[in-house]
């Protein structure tokens, strides 16, 4: 009897989850409905193109770092294992290296990603606001006391985020040294990503609510799909060479508030 209690919570839980992740994808077709509207280009593309400069620029320099140091881990590995000739191991070994490769890739984009989170906020924390202010036909009076807590707290939420992720992500990228295990890890190195970001900007709209982090951490535990699918949209936009990165942290800020409030509707 236990066990199938349990399995219906389960069901539950995956029912509602995959319920936020719709509504939070769908949230970004809205979003840019939202943004053509209310004509918020010069608060999308100025903000998006430095995040694009800046992204170019690490991606080469960090993706050479990487590369480096997997060649001399393959060479060190196969050296050691010289005794075996096996065209499987050198296959093996080969797979895991670039398995590590997408790892420290996704390691370093986190470290960026909070980077630009952290310069970024002012732009994030106004975007949150503004679509919520058209939403419920409101003006937020500006405060430049108001502005600077919101500035504070999403500076210490993504702190927060980026020190949980690093640690899950230094697990996994253990996990990824392990041949056939390792295989699997990009996957879910990408889902804690998607997590962790989609958080971070849900949490503009938690800030504005005078939500206290501790019920913002609830809150978002309670409605993982909403980050998840948040991060997962984010990710795919950076398939999309140039204008995808552009438009990727803007258009998940304006995304993340629209899903709080289509959230309520339903």
């Amino acid at each position: 009897m236990n066990f199938f209690i349990s399995l219906t919570i389960l069901a539950t839980e995956i029912f509602f989850m995959l319920k936020d992740i719709i509504i939070s994808i769908q949230a970004y077709s809205k979003a840019h409905q939202f943004i053509q509207k209310y004509k918020l280009w010069k608060w999308i593309i100025i903000p998006g193109i430095v995040y694009c400069i800046l992204f170019i620029i690490g991606m080469y320099f960090f993706g050479q770092t990487a590369n480096g140091f997997i060649e001399w881990l393959k060479s060190l590995l196969l050296n050691s294992l010289n005794h075996i000739n096996s065209s499987f191991l050198n296959f093996i070994v080969t797979l895991s290296g670039i398995m590590l490769w997408v790892i420290m890739m996704l390691l370093y984009f986190s470290f960026f990603k909070y980077l630009f989170l952290i310069i970024g906020s002012p732009v994030f924390a106004y975007l949150s606001e503004k679509t919520a202010a058209i939403l419920e036909g409101r003006d937020f009076p500006f405060s430049f006391s108001q502005l600077l807590k919101d500035i504070v707290r999403g500076v210490r939420i993504a702190l927060r985020n980026a020190l949980w992720q690093t640690v899950y992500l230094l697990s996994i990228l253990l996990l990824g040294l392990i041949p056939l295990v390792g295989w699997f890890t990009p996957v879910l190195a990408i889902l804690i990503e998607c997590y962790y970001y989609g958080f971070s900007m849900l949490d503009y709209s938690m800030e504005r609510n005078k939500i206290s982090a501790t019920r913002s951490i609830a809150y978002v535990a309670n409605h993982k799909g909403l980050a998840i699918g948040n991060g997962v949209v984010f990710y795919l936009m950076h398939l999309i060479p140039i204008i995808g990165w552009v438009l990727a942290p803007t258009y998940a800020v304006i995304a993340a508030t629209l899903s709080i409030y289509d959230t309520k509707k339903v």
